[in-house]
């Protein structure tokens, strides 16, 4: 025979435990039958009658079992035989204790035990492979029922156990004659009743979990979920008030008449925030705060809770009897009894489902407690599904407005590229017009001096006054164009940070004395008044910084103050000290400013005007480099500007640490006379550079020798032993760097005078190292005058 584990050890927590006939066994395994039929191939069912080897009959059967099983339902039923205490029956009235479960770990230990059954007494046993095939399908498909299926076979329970009540079974079903259950004769005919009831009421408890469930996957609103769910579970219990406890909740409404409440945090509890009443005549405790911190003083009142421990009180007089603060809490809300279940959120005690009896005292049944467990659990749920939900949506709009400044940016980047290249090409129509005015003037007099002084019609000559004029226009648009080129080249290098401030002392009245000098031809023409406001002590004219940049400062202020000055107007140039500061202030009455275009002032590549509707010349350069030179000085530059009615721009400049000059060992020109005797070496490739130069050293009383190749040069310049060499920085044949370490390191040439042609670009590096083995150095275009003074200078020294 088989040797089970009787009903009362397998179930713990049974579903379904009571004395019911055999005929009532029976329709249950029926239904059992009928479940297989409904969900098919997958479902595996398992009988005690078809395991048993030797047949016996079913009354003789002391223990029987049918469990079915399959992913969407499982059951087991159990039945054993009960000792005979009535006779007069037939086999059909015989008693069984009848278990029923769904619990997937209850039907896994019964499998395990009938699997080990099995296998340590084979020989009571088909033995057949299939029946641990079984057994071991059965095990793997065991999970929580499906809801819907659990309610209808709830349901099918309660017709089975209520029909036998009041119905006589079929004696053609069992062959049998059945009498009525309901004979007061059978005194077991009344435990229907009670089973139908529990029944019923578990059916409603799984179909308002199974609605809260829904509920909770269907909507993302947690207070919706809450306070559904709070009004059904009241309705379901049959509760005077159920209310919902947040921990920890920032109390933001109205406090109640009954408690005025303070902020919920300080205290460490929290806040009522959800609540249902049975009528209108229960007190609301709706956002009442326990502030005089009762519950402080019970044992464990905290921590029980977050254990997830069920609190349950029939009574809190009797419960709460010596403790009077609390119990005095309660009558004030009239609490008589109460059930409490923990809602913990990710093992965080978030809050409470509190069931209060407010008339009289309740005794709260197990099932009860259960079903109040069972729906705080769901709600933690929910309620770490809307945290979820939250964090997502904050996540997601934290992305979106990501997104929207990303856009923005890119929107702003692609405007200022925009600009810059309508700015470019705005520059570039500028600088086309710049460079093409004065290249006109050049090549159209040259043409006209070449064509009537010294071609074929040099018969009808220009007179001398002429040929000078246009000499003179010819160098003054050179000169211009030279100005044009060294302000780009100098705003280029400003801003690669490669030009490098020559620091020296100079006297500040000397140099605004020049400024208005050279510029007072300009003020004429434009008939400007150009003044000067001397504000500076004699002991502070000495000022150190570089003179040729503070120099082009001043220049391009006062220039362009002339240049937007209408006639009648005038120009002021301010000079004072304040503090270790000194300040120069340009103020003109001029066209004045608009104040939405003072941010494009000091930009490159801004203009105040259209290129192709200009009334002003210029490249609109001159401010965006002085504002960089300023910088570099480690100064600022500020603006006002009113329309019709000028500007005013003031520069503060420190005082600058002194440096080593960068030609030093030049003489003073004061010291030269422009008589010149000697020999000069020329290492150049180009034949205009070098014509020009051999043109100005030997009409001033030099001998020069024209070395056009710097491979060749060094072997010629040692049996020629000139006082000074003139090498081009930038040969192409051999490096002028290269060249002179050779020339320093030979014994007959170490003692030349070296001077280095070069540019104002040359990078830092290669500047220094240029003037370490150098003894002067020009800038290309070469001065006349310039290139007369350094040569004598070496020459001399």
């Amino acid at each position: 025979m088989l040797s089970l584990i009787p009903p009362t050890k397998l179930f713990s927590n049974p579903k379904f435990l009571r004395i019911l006939p055999l005929a009532v066994f029976e329709r249950l395994d029926q239904r059992l039958d009928q479940m297989k039929s409904t969900l098919g191939e997958e479902a595996i069912l398992l009988k005690s009658d078809i395991l048993v080897n030797q047949r016996v009959s079913t009354e003789a059967q002391s223990q029987r079992f049918t469990l079915i099983g399959s992913e969407q339902f499982s059951c087991l039923l159990w039945g054993e035989a009960q000792p005979e205490t009535l006779t007069g029956y037939e086999s059909l009235m015989r008693l069984y204790q009848v278990g029923l479960t769904f619990a997937p770990d209850a039907i896994a230990n019964f499998l395990t035990h009938l699997k080990d059954s099995y296998l340590t007494s084979p020989s009571e046993f088909e033995t057949s492979q299939d029946v641990l095939n079984l057994i071991k399908r059965a095990q793997a498909s065991l999970k929580p029922n499906n809801p819907a299926i659990q309610s209808e076979f709830t349901l099918s329970l309660i017709d089975i156990l209520c029909d036998y009540n009041t119905d006589n079974y079929n004696t053609d079903n069992y062959n049998t004659d059945v009498p009525e259950l309901a004979d007061p004769a059978y005194p077991y005919g009344s435990i229907c009743q009670p089973v139908a009831e529990a029944l019923h009421q578990q059916v409603e408890q799984e179909r308002l979990l199974n609605q809260v469930t829904s509920q909770i996957r269907q909507s993302q609103e947690l207070p919706l979920i809450l306070t559904t769910a709070v009004e059904r579970v009241r309705h379901f219990l049959e509760v005077d008030r159920l209310v919902i406890y947040q921990f920890d909740f920032p109390y933001t409404s109205s406090p109640t008449a009954l408690e005025p409440a303070p902020a919920a945090t300080e205290l460490g509890w929290g806040c009522i925030t959800y609540e249902a009443k049975a009528s209108d005549a229960i007190p609301s405790v709706l956002n009442v705060i326990e502030q005089e911190e009762c519950l402080t003083h019970v044992p464990n009142s905290k921590h029980k809770y977050q254990r997830g421990s069920t609190v349950a009180v029939d009574d809190v007089d009797r419960t709460y009897n010596t403790h009077n603060c609390l119990l005095k809490l309660l009558h004030r809300h009239q609490v008589r009894a109460k059930l409490v279940a923990p809602i913990i959120v990710q093992n965080n005690l978030w809050g409470l489902l509190i069931a209060h009896q407010c008339l009289e005292p309740r005794r709260w049944q197990d099932s009860e407690k259960n079903f109040l467990q069972a729906i705080a659990e769901h709600l933690a749920i929910a309620i770490y599904q809307a945290k979820l939900y939250a964090q997502v949506q904050q996540q997601n709009n934290t992305l979106e407005q990501r997104v929207i400044e990303r856009t923005q940016a890119l929107r702003d980047a692609l405007q200022a590229a925009q600009a810059a290249n309508l700015a470019k090409s705005e520059f570039l129509a500028t600088m086309s017009h710049e460079l093409r005015t004065p290249l006109t003037c050049v090549i159209g007099m040259a043409a006209t001096l070449l064509r009537w002084c010294f071609g074929q019609d040099s018969s009808h000559r220009l007179p001398v006054e002429k040929q000078q004029r246009y000499l003179k226009t010819i160098q003054e648009n050179g000169q211009h164009l030279l100005e044009l080129i060294n302000d780009i080249l100098d705003l280029s290098q400003v801003e690669a940070g490669k030009l490098v401030l020559t620091i020296s002392k100079f006297s500040l009245s000397k140099l605004a004395n020049q400024l208005l000098s050279s510029l007072n031809e300009q003020a004429y023409q434009q008939q400007v008044t150009l003044q000067l406001d001397w504000r500076v002590p004699p002991e502070r004219d000495c000022f150190s910084a570089d003179q040729r940049r503070v120099k082009q400062i001043l220049f391009n202020l006062l220039s362009n103050g002339i240049k937007f000055t209408p006639q009648g107007g005038k120009v002021i140039l301010r000079v004072w000290p304040e503090n270790q500061l000194l300040v120069f202030q340009v103020e003109d009455t001029g066209i004045g400013i608009p104040q939405d275009q003072l941010p494009l002032l000091f930009q490159k590549f801004q203009q105040l005007e259209t290129p192709y509707r200009r009334k002003y010349e210029g490249t609109g350069l001159g401010l965006a480099l002085t504002k960089q030179l300023i910088e570099l000085h480690r100064g600022n530059i500020e603006v006002e500007s009113v329309v019709g009615e000028g500007s005013c721009f003031t520069v503060c400049l420190p005082t600058q640490p002194m440096a080593p000059a960068t030609s030093e060992k030049a003489l003073p020109k004061s010291n030269l006379t422009l008589k010149g005797q000697g020999t000069v070496a020329l290492v150049e490739n180009q034949e205009e550079i070098a014509t020009l130069i051999c043109e100005i050293l030997t009409a001033a009383g030099y001998k020069v020798i024209w070395l056009i190749d710097g491979s060749t040069a060094i072997k010629q310049i040692a049996l020629l032993k000139p006082q000074t060499i003139i090498i081009d920085w930038q040969l192409p044949t051999r490096e002028g760097y290269e060249m002179t370490q050779w020339l320093r390191q030979s014994s007959t040439t170490q003692e030349v005078k070296i001077l280095a042609l070069t540019i104002p670009s040359l990078p830092n590096i290669e500047q220094q190292e240029m003037m370490g083995v150098v003894d002067d150095y020009l800038y290309k275009p070469i001065e006349p005058m310039e290139l007369l003074y350094r040569v004598m200078a070496l020459v001399a020294s």
